[in-house]
């Protein structure tokens, strides 16, 4: 079971304690909604203790990949191990040591910040004075303690992230799984939640996290996996996904075929001046 050791101080995780195995195994994973591939017999495995971002342009399947991973989305074919159990042979295991923050995150609107804790640490076996504690300290560290008593209904998009990953948080998982974590955060949020995440991953723990802004991946990553039409195109340590390239966009437009293309070519040629609807 996962470290039950203090949330925001002393120990976040357990990866570090030990020769873990890795955070993540896919084997020949495929999914398809209708005649659409959106992920296409990948095999990855991510190393455990490490901050990795999983890389690619919307629609390439980062999401779909990310909740057949955390056993929300079931797939077609393939296996995959977290934390080196099946996550469909041993589903209760694998969500003990995991947390998840899900693109498009709903949350409980009609309980406030701190209900929401509380009610998550109770789903998650806490006891209760353990729960109050944690629930505490992180709200303190993500400057949520002001707004611990406002519904959730009345947060705002950077509030609902952070109280997001405080639920994802509580328990102390091994591994953490976040899908566009900061997207439409406002700079002070996203700042607020990088600390965090960097933190814990500093105690030996792993983060997994998706992402289509190369410049956040490159600042916060230790290891990358590029995925675009529902590939991997790349994977390792970022130095050697990078390679050459002057930066991990560069080299990610390389790999995923868009290097050199312009959006645009000749059919906007009439675009720029302000010159109105009608020509002259």
């Amino acid at each position: 079971m996962p470290d039950q050791g203090d949330a925001t101080g002393g120990t976040y995780g357990t990866g570090g304690a030990r020769s873990a195995p890795p955070a993540v195994r896919v084997e020949g994973l495929w999914k398809r909604f209708g005649e659409q591939v959106a992920v296409a017999g990948i095999d990855l495995e991510l190393p455990a203790g490490q901050f990795i971002g999983l890389v690619g342009p919307n629609g390439a399947g980062k999401t779909t990949t990310l909740s057949m991973v955390t056993g929300l989305l079931r797939p077609d074919m393939g296996r995959v191990h977290v934390a080196g159990h099946d996550v469909w042979a041993d589903p209760t295991e694998v969500k003990a040591r995991i947390g998840v923050l899900p693109e498009g995150l709903r949350l409980f609107e009609r309980l406030s910040g701190r209900e929401l804790l509380g009610y998550m640490g109770r789903l998650r076996g806490l006891p209760g004075e353990e729960t109050d504690k944690r629930a505490t300290q992180l709200l303190d560290v993500l400057d949520l303690a002001g707004s611990q008593h406002k519904l959730v209904v009345d947060y705002s998009t950077g509030m609902r992230k952070k109280i997001g990953l405080a639920a994802a948080l509580l328990h102390n998982p091994e591994v953490l799984f976040l899908d566009e974590p900061f997207e439409g955060v406002d700079p002070v949020s996203a700042q607020t939640i990088r600390g965090v995440l960097e933190r814990y991953t500093a105690s030996g723990a792993t983060v997994i996290f998706s992402s289509h802004v190369m410049e956040l991946v490159e600042s916060l990553c230790d290891w990358v996996a590029v995925m675009a039409a529902g590939r991997i195109r790349a994977a390792g340590p970022l130095a050697d996904v990078r390679g050459s390239a002057p930066s991990l966009q560069a080299a990610f437009l390389e790999l995923v075929g868009a290097h050199g293309r312009d959006a645009a070519g000749d059919s906007l040629d009439w675009l720029g001046g302000g010159s109105g609807a009608g020509s002259r």
